[in-house]
């Protein structure tokens, strides 16, 4: 009795995998070789889990027949050959290619026709067949987007035209008042500032309404620091009015950056440090203001104090208003003091534009005549500048893709009772190629240019170190040209960690010593996203073309950006 059970069990097991484990065949044939072929070439599934599928399967391929032009299709009953196997028959029919459409000149642009067919005539058009569909969804779109979004469009009374040759009647359904946007409404972050609705996303009330744009202009938000969307916008449509609602939330957007480096003073042999401060304050008033303070201290005994504070769309206009400051002092020898003032426009959620004027003051600390080259001298420039950014908010670790700023400075400097024309340029960008979701590539090039007949000391562009090429003391370098190609590439460990090479390349030429050099910095690094901010690691070793590598130069830096 036990073996006869034990039997039983294995029969019931092989009957159910071969049910359940069955794949079920479909096939689909014309009524006759050419019909055959056109519905081969569908590229319809013809493996299926259940008969369903099949079924489902099936309606597809009408559908798409319908898409095409077989309008008239017909579809026999669906035949079981065997256990595994279904067969089928379609009769395809006669095949339109085109279609007319005969519409009312009041109810439609005939613009909007021409730039959808070719052949429009006084009282319809002729399209494509197989394009039937996407064209009268984009019709719909931009009827939608004039202001009408109840519009929908139907086809009527369609005709056999000729042979191959449909014939139809376009029907508009709308209202006659287009629809404006009456008020709007924030959720979630009420304090947001109403000016970057109207200027920065470029939404304000009295505004055509339409819903695609105003969500495609919302997805700007993510451009902002202070502000993220938490929904798409939604909208109240009543009798007399339009209410859109926009869903936003208040982010972290200060930050607190800065970062220990230490190394061997090439002279003494002795173990130094060096580092700095640089502290962003944004939007803690809810105005859309930014101000930034940085102070820095290095082993070159070099001093930087700046402060920026920059005011976005004064008094409710377009116009936004950038203050800067810079005290630089170098050991005993000279300060320099930069001003600026700068009016800027925001010409969308990426490129802003500005101009203003530059104030620079330097004076000679050392005793007279101990100097030849340090002076002291006054500049004024006229400034214009270009910036573009571009964010990918789904990275926490690389916020930001793409960085340009480009600025040109014209203008005179003074000396006792000299004077000299002088222009200053500088380019910086970077741009982070994301090669999958672990690995990237950073690609940026940093260009300044001092043009000048003569040359101070105490004006050159100074550079070197974490922030220009890496493997070098701090404002090391003094040029009045300098070209800087700083690369890493990136592998994310997870949502949190990342290692990275090291790659910078530098030119420069400094016309007061008439030098020229490249430098060449190689190294390695990693980063780490806590919960108090984003701690960075690197260890970069530099040298010019005339030295070799070595290990006692190497430069370790530490930055820690945190949050809150």
């Amino acid at each position: 009795m036990q073996k006869t059970g034990i039997l039983y069990l294995i029969i019931v097991i092989s009957i159910s995998f071969d049910v359940f484990g069955q794949t079920l065949s479909l096939h689909i044939s014309g009524n006759n070789p050419y019909e055959t072929k056109v519905l081969d070439s569908l590229d319809y599934r013809k493996k299926h889990e259940n008969y369903v599928s099949i079924q489902n399967e099936i309606d597809l391929i009408q559908k798409t027949l319908f898409n095409i032009g077989y309008i008239e299709n017909h579809i026999y009953p669906l035949k079981k050959n065997n256990d595994s196997t279904f067969s089928t028959q379609i009769s395809l029919k006669t095949k339109y290619k085109a279609i007319h459409i005969y519409y009312e000149r009041s109810q439609i642009d005939i613009k909007l026709l021409n730039s959808v067919s070719e052949k429009v005539f006084e009282n319809y058009f002729i399209i494509d067949f197989i394009q039937l569909e996407s064209t009268l969804n984009f019709i719909n779109s931009k009827m939608i987007e004039k202001g009408f979004p109840f519009t929908k469009l139907k086809l009527s009374n369609i005709e056999i035209e000729s042979r191959h040759n449909l014939k139809a009647y376009l029907n508009i359904e709308t209202t006659n008042r287009k629809r404006n946007i009456s008020k709007i409404i924030i959720k979630g972050y009420e304090k947001f500032p109403h000016s970057f609705l109207k200027y920065y996303l470029k939404i304000k009330p009295n505004q055509l309404f339409n819903l695609n744009e105003i969500k495609t202009k919302t997805k700007g938000l993510n451009n902002l620091r202070f502000a993220s969307e938490i929904k798409p916008p939604e909208v109240l449509f009543s009798k007399d009015s339009t209410t859109l609602y926009v869903y936003l939330q208040k982010t972290a957007s200060n930050t607190f950056d800065g970062f220990l480096g230490f190394g061997t003073n090439e002279d003494t042999n002795n173990l130094q440090f060096d580092g700095y401060l640089n502290l962003s304050l944004i939007n803690n008033l809810n105005y859309g203001e930014s101000f930034k303070l940085n102070y820095k201290s290095d082993e070159n005994d070099q001093k930087t104090f700046e402060t920026n504070l920059s005011l976005p769309y004064l008094l409710k206009s377009p116009i936004g208003i950038d203050l800067a400051l810079r005290i630089f002092k170098q050991d005993s020898s000279f300060s320099t003091v930069n001003q600026s003032v700068k009016a800027h426009y925001q010409i969308n959620t990426k490129h802003k534009i500005y101009s203003g004027i530059l104030s620079t003051q330097s004076n000679n600390l050392l005793n007279e005549n101990t100097s030849t080259t340090i002076f002291d001298y006054n500049t004024r420039y006229f400034s214009l500048g270009y910036q573009f950014l571009k964010n990918q908010n789904y990275n926490s670790l690389f916020p930001i893709n793409t960085s340009i700023l480009f600025e040109t400075n014209i203008g005179t400097r003074y000396q006792t009772d000299q004077q000299e024309n002088q222009s200053l340029m500088s380019f910086d960008g970077y741009k982070i190629l994301n090669l999958d979701n672990k690995n990237s590539f950073y690609l940026r090039l940093n260009v300044a240019n001092l043009n000048s007949k003569t040359y101070f000391e105490n004006e050159l562009l100074r550079f070197g170190g974490i922030n220009s090429i890496r493997g070098f003391e701090e404002n090391s370098i003094y040029a009045t040209l300098f070209g800087l190609i700083n690369t890493e590439y990136r592998y994310q460990l997870n949502n949190t960690l990342y290692i990275h090479s090291i790659s910078d390349l530098g030119f420069f030429e400094n016309e007061l010593q008439n030098t020229e050099e490249r430098l060449y910095t190689f190294g390695f690094g990693f980063g780490i996203l806590t919960k108090t901010g984003l701690l960075k690691f690197n260890f970069a070793n530099g040298k010019n073309e005339n030295n070799s590598f070595k290990l006692a130069n190497s430069k370790i830096h530490l930055s820690l950006i945190a949050n809150f």
